[in-house]
């Protein structure tokens, strides 16, 4: 219902609110501790694709580890948030690495970002928030 405080989204709307994004967060376990990753990104076929360089997010899809891709936006009367499930792959052979080029990625921090990881869904969740004031405790809990 449009009046809702929070409306679940389907697939494809999540999808599409997810492409209208730029910035997300990669989220995954390093040793058993949560590790949230900022990266900018794209979505290309039903995917969530990213670059990286060395490190840490590279390592985790190297080890192709269960990930959470997430991305939200909002203004002064409403807001959304996308959780994407899955697994990280690093993109290896010449077709993936050119149609990964073909999205048009390009690092927002001025490094190498030399490869191309896509997160790979298993589920996605999508929820829209109408902001207002907190209900009435009273009126609530009569």
């Amino acid at each position: 219902m449009p009046d809702e405080p929070v409306t679940f989204l389907s697939d494809d709307e999540s999808w599409k609110l997810l492409s209208s994004a730029a910035l997300g967060r990669l989220v995954t376990s390093i040793a058993g501790e949560p590790e949230i990753f900022p990266v900018n990104y794209v979505v290309q076929d039903r995917t969530v694709l990213f670059r990286t360089a060395e490190g840490a997010k590279l390592f985790l899809a190297v080890t192709n580890s269960p990930v959470a891709f997430e991305a939200d936006d909002h203004n002064a009367v409403e807001g959304w948030s996308v959780i994407v499930k899955g697994h990280a792959q690093v993109l290896r052979t010449d077709a993936e690495i050119l149609k990964a080029e073909q999205a048009q990625l390009r690092p927002w921090v001025a490094t190498l970002k030399l490869h191309y990881v896509r997160v790979i869904p298993s589920e996605i969740t999508g929820r829209r928030f109408l902001f207002g004031p907190e209900p009435d405790r009273a009126e609530t809990f009569a």
